[in-house]
Formats: C-alpha cells, sequence, structure tokens
C-alpha cells in the first residue's frame, strides 16, 4: 500500500498501487471547495460523482465513521460499483491515509465512468456554530435525493444563489411546499418538547449525523416525531441544520421572509454531546 503525503489534493486509487496523486498531482480539485462550509460541495475536475460521502477529522478523531462506511458501501452497491472486496480494500487504505492531526474534511468518491475510486483530502473549512438561512424555500434540484454525490454541483449552486440573498444555506422543498432539508444539511426543529424532522418517505438523505442525534434522543427519553412543515411554520422554533462537517448548527437568523429565529436554547448541550463522541480512527 502506498501513502501518501499529507497535502490537499485529489487521489486515485488502484488495488495494486493504493492512493496516488491523481492527474495534476498534489491540491487537483481541493481549490474547488474550499468554501465547502457543509457536507456536500461540487464535483472536482470536471467528473460527475456516482457516490460521495465526508466527514470531520479532529486530530484524528471521528463521529460515526462506521456508519459514513456502510453508507458509501451501500450507495456504491446500489448504482453498480466495484466488488465488495476491492470497496474494503480502497476503504482501509484510505483510513491509513487520513491525516491524525489538525482539522480536516476528506471525502471519498466513486466517479462515473470510469468508475474510480478516490479520496479528496482537503482542510476544513471554519465550523459554523449558527448559520442564516434563505427562507424562500427552494424546489428540490436533486435527481437522485437519497445517494450523496451525483447532485452535488446543483446543491452548490443553490448555496451560491442563497449566499446572493445574505444568507450561508436554503431549504429545499417538496412541490408542496413541505421542507425536506437543506442544500448541505438536514434539518430539524424542535415543537415544545419534542424534536421533529421530516419523515422517511420524504426524498431526503439518509444522514449519518441526524441518526446519531435520534439515537440519543432515543436514549435519554427525548420525545421524537416525524412531521411535516413548510418553511413558514418553522417560524419561532429552535431550527437546527445538521450535517457531519458542522454537527449542529441553530438556525440564527432567516431571509426573504419575515421569520423569526427562536433562541438556541437547546443546541449548546447537544452540540457538545456531539464532540464528545468523536472516536479515534483505527489503527493504520
Amino acid at each position: 500500500m502506498t501513502r501518501p503525503t499529507v497535502v490537499e489534493g485529489l487521489l486515485r486509487w488502484t488495488p495494486a498501487g493504493g492512493l496516488v496523486p491523481a492527474d495534476g498531482g498534489p491540491g487537483t480539485g481541493a481549490a474547488a471547495e474550499k468554501d465547502a462550509g457543509a457536507a456536500t460541495g461540487t464535483a472536482v475536475a470536471g467528473s460527475r460523482l456516482l457516490v460521495a460521502d465526508s466527514w470531520l477529522v479532529r486530530d484524528g478523531r471521528v463521529r460515526g465513521f462506521e456508519r459514513h462506511r456502510e453508507r458509501f458501501l451501500r450507495a456504491c452497491g446500489e448504482c453498480g460499483g466495484p466488488p465488495l472486496r476491492r470497496l474494503l480494500e480502497f476503504w482501509q487504505d484510505m483510513t491509513a491515509a487520513l491525516p491524525r492531526t489538525g482539522e480536516w474534511f476528506p471525502r471519498v468518491e466513486l466517479a462515473a465512468g470510469s468508475m474510480d475510486l478516490r479520496l479528496l483530502l482537503r482542510h476544513a473549512p471554519p465550523l459554523g456554530s449558527g448559520v442564516r438561512v434563505w427562507a424562500a424555500g427552494q424546489s428540490d434540484p436533486r435527481t437522485v435525493p437519497r445517494r450523496k454525490g451525483p447532485d452535488l454541483d446543483a446543491l452548490a449552486r443553490v448555496r451560491r444563489r442563497a449566499s446572493g440573498e445574505g444568507a450561508q444555506e436554503a431549504v429545499l422543498v417538496a412541490a408542496s411546499g413541505v421542507v425536506l432539508e437543506a442544500a448541505t444539511a438536514s434539518v430539524l426543529w424542535w415543537e415544545d418538547d419534542t424534536l421533529c424532522l421530516p419523515p422517511p418517505r420524504l426524498p431526503v438523505l439518509p444522514g449519518v449525523t441526524v441518526g446519531l442525534i435520534q439515537e440519543q434522543a432515543w436514549r435519554t427519553g427525548t420525545r421524537v416525531a416525524h412531521r411535516e412543515r413548510t418553511v413558514a411554520e418553522l417560524d419561532g422554533r429552535e431550527v437546527w441544520l445538521v450535517n457531519a462537517l458542522n454537527g449542529i448548527r441553530p438556525v440564527t437568523g432567516w431571509t426573504a421572509r419575515p421569520m423569526e429565529a427562536a433562541p438556541a436554547v437547546r443546541a449548546p448541550q447537544w452540540r457538545t454531546w456531539l464532540d464528545d463522541i468523536m472516536e479515534p480512527l483505527p489503527e493504520r
């Protein structure tokens, strides 16, 4: 197995050579997502992605690493990717290549066409403790909403439009107006003492961090409910955007609608818990 030097860049994997710099050498594609700030971003080097998965690495510690592994393996299998044996070899080499110091936001990829397995090594952008959201309610542009990868470019365009409206994120809605998720995060909110999220039958990505939060809620006796709500019905509530990079970011402001963001009274305790459950990466 080849262990690349830890620098930002796109690495291509082969069974014989392990991970090596893709065409263009170290740094290829890293600039494309320097401002990603979330668990998705644009594809690199002009290639469409069939599957992608990403997570925060902080000094060699990750939360939900095995869940990211299972989601990636399952997604690759669903779209006719390499055999499971190859996927497991790639994952082992990728894990060994991840930095054990500093804050990183790596992404594993299955490229369309070539079926290349790749690792995009990139430093984590500044992490947010709160987020301002464009509340216009964007029609869902995704073609494969339950699989991360194919729609990264479309979601990046939504985020750019949100930025033009003075926001960092945008809410995606179904044709009925029901909230699905944000461009790069799941949407959760509180109704009294109940933690709410969209029903799983809706076209939403199965979020790793959301799954961790749900399980903690069940363990602590916090009521969880799946409810259909429009963006307007989130007015005055404590709303969270949740993903693998930033963890929990409470909505601190809305744009495009006269909506109020409730004080984030519950978020600090849950953010502390999320930080505490980060675990060391497997040994090299």
